[in-house]
């Protein structure tokens, strides 16, 4: 049979199909030695893949877990666009240009017309991207100044492991604040005490992972400002909005937290959790050109064309960026507005309804920050059951809302974690409110109890961005 003749291979009788389906061992790390029919192989790996978990009751994730037919038909069409090969692709690479201009208009940029921004592919990508313009930008003015460049430091709370990755991969000092009793987040004075003339910016955190709470950039910009004006140390704030950045503009379009604050001086976001878009998109943008150094954008011309390029990857599909712009002409601010206020509205209830159940306290209730919420048990010590406990009972069950103990200095504190998520309905809320009570009373009834089990046991339950 020849290798490329799919004509012979799926003129194939049935019988001899599902022959093949039964003879195909998918578990294999050996390189297959032969040519299969592909309906038998897609076959294979579709079975397995149905026992994977369902997305729509996965509430650990911030991802987006539903989309459009329209959107499923654009990805379609666009699984051979290449992002980078903007002389091949112009007009994707144009779509792309104009999501910038879009968000540099929703997040209130000085020169939205012109702003300096990339799509990345997640906002991992993009916070890195920020992190860097930020150390280029320090080490510039320690040059001009004739100061040493060797001992960068970034101040931030408690921040998703990517800050982690940036400031061990491109050697800058982390400074973390760490939990601090009711303290959850990055305040003005935490910031305050950590910053000296290495000091590369402030990472103010719009929507933190483990509490799902919007940290106080205007407050933090103006308690900066005031260290400037008393000691000189000018210090840039990155927004890590991976999150808020596509809800605060929407629920709270009075919350002073974007490019309105000179301070700060790029954002970063994640078109593929609330902006809408299919896995596999971020954006980083930045207030004015000067703001993103010249010496971090490389000009490659072996695609066909001279074409800039800042990313930390380099081929990397279209399809994503082309379906973030669909969302944007297809929903508008009034359709964005729409959908993440009715997730905010069913976390707020979800939250009313979780309270009342008994055994939780809620320490985050939907308002102000992600739709969602998060509780602790009200006394751990003489509880039954732990929330480890609680999230394998609701794995099983087929919902996944995970349990997790908080950073230094909180890890004393364990808590669970609903994010709402466009798709996952009242209808799904009360279901999953039903499974919780059943889930409480199985844990409580000594015949039915499980043993107790901490952190160490239960790493599995956490997940981040």
């Amino acid at each position: 049979m020849a290798l490329h003749n799919t004509s012979e291979l799926n003129a194939q009788p049935t019988s001899a199909v599902e022959s093949d389906v039964l003879n195909i061992n998918a578990q294999t790390y050996v390189f297959p030695e032969v040519t299969r029919d592909p309906q038998a192989v897609y076959r294979t790996i579709h079975d397995q893949l149905v026992l994977d978990g369902n997305s729509q009751h996965n509430l650990a994730t911030f991802c987006t877990t539903w989309i459009e037919t329209e959107v499923k038909q654009l990805m379609d069409e666009s699984a051979d666009k290449n992002m980078i090969d903007k002389d091949e692709y112009p007009h994707t690479a144009a779509i792309e240009e104009r999501c910038i201009h879009m968000l540099a208009d929703l997040w209130n940029s000085p020169e939205a017309a012109s702003t300096m921004g990339c799509s990345t592919t997640g906002s991992s990508e993009a916070a890195m991207l920020g992190g860097l313009a930020l150390k280029w930008n320090w080490r510039k003015r320690q040059r001009a100044q004739g100061k040493p460049i060797d001992s960068p430091n970034l101040v931030m709370g408690p921040v998703q492991v990517c800050w982690h990755k940036f400031c061990r991969y491109f050697d800058v000092e982390i400074r973390e604040v760490p939990m601090e009793g009711d303290r959850l987040l990055l305040t003005p004075d935490e910031v305050l005490k950590r910053c000296d003339e290495n000091t590369i910016g402030a990472v103010v955190t719009l929507g933190v992972t483990f509490t799902l709470q919007f940290e106080p950039v205007h407050a933090i910009s103006m308690a900066l400002d005031k260290l400037q004006a008393e000691k000189g140390l000018d210090i840039p704030i990155h927004v890590d909005g991976a999150s808020g950045a596509f809800l605060a503009p929407f629920l709270q379009p009075d919350l002073i937290w974007d490019f309105r604050l000179p301070r700060v001086k790029s954002i970063n976001a994640s078109g593929h959790k609330f902006g809408l878009a299919p896995l596999g998109v971020g954006w980083a943008l930045w207030r004015e050109k000067p703001d993103l150094p010249e010496e971090l954008i490389f000009d490659v011309n072996y695609l066909g064309g001279n074409m800039p390029t800042f990313a930390l990857n380099f081929s990397r599909p279209g399809g994503e960026i082309i379906c973030q712009y669909y969302n944007f002409l297809r929903l508008g601010k009034q359709g964005y507005r729409e959908i993440q206020a009715e997730c905010s509205a069913i976390g707020k209830y979800l939250a009313g309804k979780i309270a009342a159940l008994g055994p939780f306290e809620i320490v985050y209730d939907g308002t102000g920050g992600i739709p969602g919420l998060c509780w602790k048990l009200k006394d751990p010590a003489s509880s039954p059951f732990t929330l480890y406990n609680a999230a394998d009972r609701l794995r099983e069950r087929g919902w996944l809302v995970p349990a997790y103990s908080m950073p230094p200095n909180r890890e004393d504190l364990v808590i669970q974690r609903i994010l709402i998520r466009h798709g996952f309905t009242r209808e799904m809320a009360e279901e999953l409110l039903r499974e919780l009570e059943r889930t409480i009373e199985h844990l409580q009834n000594p015949l039915d109890r499980p043993p107790r089990f901490d952190a160490a046991s239960a790493s599995h339950n956490h997940s981040g961005r």
